[in-house]
Order: C-alpha cells, then structure tokens, then sequence
C-alpha cells in the first residue's frame, strides 16, 4: 500500500505543469487527484523552487516536501513520526511545457472555481507513444487549474488558488523524525507525463 501512495505522489508530482510566471509564484490551493482506483486530496503550497504537498492517501496522512533548491523529496509519515528521502530528479521541475510536447491545441473555454480559463488539447511523445491530454489554464492567475486524460483515467484538478506569502517552516523537515528506507517503486500510471522539459 505505501508503494501506491508513493506512486501516486510520485505522478502528481510529475503532473506541476505550470505555465509562464507561475514557477516563481507563492500559493496555495486545495488540490484533488484521481488515478484508476486511486485518490488523493490534500493541500498544497508553494514558493519558488520549494513544494509542500499535505495529503490522505488509501485512509494515510503523507505530507510531501519538494525541494528543487537541495535536489530533494521528502515523505514525511506524521502519524510515525518518520520520513522518506529521495533525491530529486530535475526532469520533474515544473516546466512550461510537457516533455515531448508537439502540439497545444486551444479548444475551448470554461469556468472553473470561479475562474475564467482556456481548455487546451496538448499532444506530447511519451517514448514511442502519442500521448494526448487536456490542460484548463486560468487567465486570471495563469496557472492550471485543471489537467486530465482524454479518457478521465486520471484527473488533477487545484481549488481555492490563493497568491500569496508562504512562511519558510513549511517547507523544513521537522524534528523529531525519524529517517527510514525507501522501497523500490512501482510503474506510474499509463498515459501520465514523465517530465517537463526547460524551455
């Protein structure tokens, strides 16, 4: 069950596809993911190269910190008062664009949360795969709100999108935790990008 939640966690990492200004922006938000049988909602913050993710995950807290700056991920298990580390790998680094990305394609317009957006069909190369995906970008905050597979396999979505400062505490490891191993991981779900490239 803990490799799933980490395989989860490991996707909706993968899934920060944000656009333009909004890597460098501070926020929070609610966040919700769906994956076949699988979901996660939680909460999360962000300021600059540093991520927090507080999640339930199959009945567990995991809360998630995600620091570019030191090239590290990790899970903290608050209920043990334990945590994982990995290194981080920088092809997860939200990006402007989906890795293999070949074509966007603007299709609609919709509401979302209160937000105005832009519906966009992206087509992107996963190895020798066509992957397509539909990405909702909300012009107020340019920021997307919602990413989904063609086929709703998997959904993420971001409510309750606060700008704003976020304190430096949330984003240290605790004291008090104590370090453990880290199984090996499982395949992500099909059809999910891997990676973003820098522009």
């Amino acid at each position: 069950m803990l490799k799933n939640i980490i395989r989860i966690i490991l996707a909706f990492i993968s899934l920060l596809i944000f656009t333009g200004n909004s890597y460098a922006l501070e926020f929070s938000a609610d966040m919700a993911m769906s994956s076949d049988s699988h979901k996660m909602a939680g909460k999360i913050f962000s300021k600059g190269e540093r991520f927090r993710m507080e999640m339930n995950a199959e009945g567990q807290k995991m809360i998630t910190i995600t620091r570019i700056d030191k090239k590290v991920v990790w899970h903290l298990m608050p209920q043990e008062n334990m945590y994982m580390e990995m290194p981080f790998n920088l092809q997860q680094a939200p990006k402007t664009d989906i890795k293999g990305e070949i074509d966007r394609k603007l299709v609609g317009s919709e509401n979302i949360d209160g937000h105005p957006t832009k519906k966009y069909l992206v087509t992107f190369k996963d190895g020798a795969n066509t992957e397509k995906i539909y990405q909702w970008i909300a012009t107020d905050i340019n920021f997307p709100v919602k990413t989904a597979d063609l086929n709703n396999r998997w959904v993420q979505e971001f409510k309750n999108v606060k700008i704003g400062s976020q304190s430096d505490k949330l984003f240290e490891l605790p004291s008090g935790y104590t370090k453990m191993s880290m199984p090996a991981m499982p395949a992500m779900p099909q059809g999910m990008p891997k990676g973003h490239r820098m522009k």
